[in-house]
């Protein structure tokens, strides 16, 4: 048999004389012999070749298909290629394929599909369970786990979803083979991972150091000097690789900076669109650089990836050597660089402040549920909590997958079950887990800060056996490394272009659903004739370039500086309107009565326009950064301003903010204001408040 499978491997690699790798055979081989197996090995290794031999193996013999869990898409773009070459006929199932469901059920239902990749999001979903899962479960020839640390809840990347795992091993026969494969996993949660998949499963752990890679570390915590750095380095780097950030719009904007500078690199993240071409360039060396987020991570194989740039700093050693280990897979020579910035542990905190859903989350939706006769939507939801529809949909799929559930979905409704009323979560769960996060972000900023050799400290942090000192890495090699420094020029440069990122507001053209304003009557959709046009924010809040400037004029000195009603002049005069506004107004507040009225009232003078303060509060209202969804964000507005006409009101205007987030006060103000008659109403606000995250 072992020669057998010799033979796929060689014709699946298109390589003569491959042969296996120390832990292959010995994994397929306990496969066959219907083992249950937890394999742990570096990224790179051939984890996924273990699974693609044992089903040919196992379909050779007439069983069933293979079931593999998978948790990203574009991991499993690249498992069906593989598959093919082996002679497979391989078949996903996920969110972004659903019309294809109904002609792969077909085909698994007449025996065709070797292979069978699912999302672990499907195991939720009512049409796969009873259309496909309850067809092929009595069925089933090999059970596979990837990425299998997602099954434990002290693992780097948990995720709620995999816990429906454990329950469909539990109803398949006890003679499936079963293989769950990590490249991440430290001791603690290799253990609980195999207490959750089987005290007899079999622990195959092989080395985790790559010799082909040379890690280095740099302290730049100015976000504009690592820009400078990246842009004067990686014309220098060989082949092409990844920078990593940890905020889509970090993302964006270092692609967009590399490009102004003469660098061909593209945006890659969970918003973004064309992510499947976006690999294919890469993995065709047609970038020098795609500038990702974690959603190019688990499974992207391109074995020459000659360097791996984290702009930021991972939370956690095992996030960081997942991503870096993408680099010197098959290539001599390749480099692991980690800049660390002053935003770090501001992100980090942020992750390890969302991991769970708070007690009051979970008492807020389950008191509404029980209010409830016929059940709950989720938008429905957001009419009756103050919380936003991320945070309502994270904390359901929490209580999914919890034993004993309290909620149940059934269509689009959300109805609670029998063990609702005496639900708590495990808060000395949360708690631990927490400690373990924050100790974790302790040991990234410890590892940054390493005297000793890079490659052995990340090999201690993941519970490697055998941590040696690799010779190559910064601090035991200072001479091979690349250079720290950059051109002054440069970093200026990047400056000005932090300072230039003006941020779009987009007009919304639809009021909240379920139920009108009021007292305003607005409903439905927003007309033309009561729409806002296009505005423009400053900048981001708090961030580099004018961000900090914006927080310390609001909380700290009570008056936005000069610079802010400068900066705001040049933006203005490089923005293109379709009609010029001929004048200026602001929205008013009674916590802050003089904040913007002061700095919109400056910024008309050095425009030269009049300033009109015709937009009066005439009721109290609670403060918009607490309205956590866009329906609570638009009702808490109901009846709060009203315009006082004024002369010149009919000419297009300039409407100003400090701070805009929801952007359903400028919507309210500029349909107040085009109802008055005013022309075009364009909204300009000094911050734009984003969430940080991907």
């Amino acid at each position: 048999m072992r020669s057998k499978a010799l033979q796929f491997l060689r014709a699946v690699l298109q390589n003569p004389v491959a042969n296996f790798r120390d832990g292959q055979w010995e994994s397929i081989e306990g496969l066959l012999a219907r083992k249950r197996m937890l394999v742990v090995q570096r990224t790179g290794w051939g984890k996924s070749m273990v699974y693609f031999l044992a089903t040919r193996l196992w379909r050779d013999k007439g069983a069933g298909p293979t079931l593999l869990i998978s948790p990203l898409v574009s991991l499993m773009r690249n498992q069906v290629d593989a598959a093919t070459r082996l002679g497979l006929q391989a078949e996903t199932i996920n969110s972004s394929n659903t019309d294809e469901w109904d002609a792969i059920e077909e085909k698994v239902n007449e025996g065709s599909v070797d292979l069978l990749l699912v999302s672990p999001e499907r195991l939720a979903n009512d049409q796969f369970r009873e259309g496909i899962l309850s067809t092929i479960a009595s069925n089933i020839g090999l059970f596979v786990v990837d990425e299998a640390h997602c099954i434990s809840d002290w693992g780097h990347d948990f995720r709620p979803d995999y816990k429906r795992i454990v329950r469909v091993l539990q109803a398949l026969p006890s003679n499936v083979p079963v293989l769950a494969t990590t490249a991440t996993a430290n001791n603690r949660v290799v253990r609980d991972i195999m207490d959750q998949l089987g005290a007899d499963i079999e622990l195959v752990r092989g080395p985790l150091v790559r010799e082909s890679l040379k890690l280095q570390n740099i302290n730049m915590p100015s976000p504009a000097a690592r820009m400078a750095w990246l842009a004067q380095t990686i014309p220098n780097l060989p082949g092409s690789g990844i920078i990593y950030t940890l905020t889509i719009r970090d993302a964006e904007r270092v692609a967009e900076w590399l490009r102004i500078n003469g660098i061909h690199a593209k945006a890659y993240h969970s918003k973004g669109e064309d992510r499947e071409e976006l690999e294919d360039q890469l993995l065709k060396n047609e970038l020098k650089a795609l500038v990702a987020t974690v959603a190019l991570g688990m499974g992207f194989d391109k074995p020459d990836i000659g360097f791996v740039i984290h702009f930021q700093r991972p939370s956690s050693v095992v996030h960081y050597y997942q991503q870096v280990g993408r680099a010197g897979r098959a290539v001599d020579e390749a480099y692991g660089i980690l800049l660390c910035g002053e935003e770090d542990d501001h992100i980090a905190d942020f992750f390890i402040r969302s991991a769970f859903p708070p007690q009051t989350h979970i008492q807020d939706l389950l008191g509404v549920l029980d209010d409830a006769e016929g059940g709950l939507s989720v938008p429905e939801m957001t009419g009756l909590v103050n919380l936003r529809e991320n945070q309502i949909k994270d904390t359901l799929k929490f209580l999914t997958v919890e034993s004993p559930a309290p909620v149940i979905k059934n269509g689009s409704k959300w109805h609670l079950t029998a063990s609702a009323s005496n639900y708590r979560i495990n808060q000395a769960l949360v708690d631990s887990i927490t400690k373990i996060r924050e100790d974790e972000q302790a040991q990234m900023r410890n590892y940054m800060g390493s005297t000793g050799c890079l490659m052995a400290f990340l090999e201690e942090a993941l519970d490697d056996p055998n941590p040696k000192a690799c010779g190559q890495c910064r601090n035991c090699n200072p001479q091979g490394l690349l250079p720290e420094g950059f051109h002054n020029d440069l970093a200026n440069r990047a400056a000005l272009f932090l300072r230039r990122s003006y941020q779009p507001i987009l007009p919304r053209k639809k009021w909240p659903a379920y139920k009108p304003m009021q007292e305003y009557d607005f409903a439905g959709n927003i007309g033309l004739n009561l729409q806002a046009s296009e505005g423009r924010a400053l900048c981001l809040w708090r961030d580099a370039g004018w961000g900090q400037l914006v927080a310390q004029g609001k909380y700290e000195t009570g008056r936005f500086s000069d610079e802010l009603v400068a900066a705001s002049q040049v933006m203005i005069h490089e923005w293109v309107f379709d009609e010029a506004p001929l004048w200026v107004t602001c929205i008013p507040s009674w916590n802050h009565p003089q904040l913007v009225p002061d700095f919109a009232k400056r910024l008309a003078d050095v425009l030269g326009l009049p300033f009109v303060p015709c937009i009066e509060k005439v009721k109290a209202n609670s403060q918009q950064k607490y309205m956590e969804n866009s329906f609570q964000q638009a009702q808490n507005l109901d009846g709060v301003f009203q315009v006082n006409p004024e002369a010149g009101i009919l000419d297009p205007c300039l409407l100003i903010d400090d701070m805009v987030d929801s952007r359903w006060t400028f919507t309210v103000a500029a349909a107040l204001l085009r109802s008055a008659g005013c022309q075009a109403v364009y909204p300009l606000a000094l911050a734009l408040n984003s969430p940080r995250m991907d």
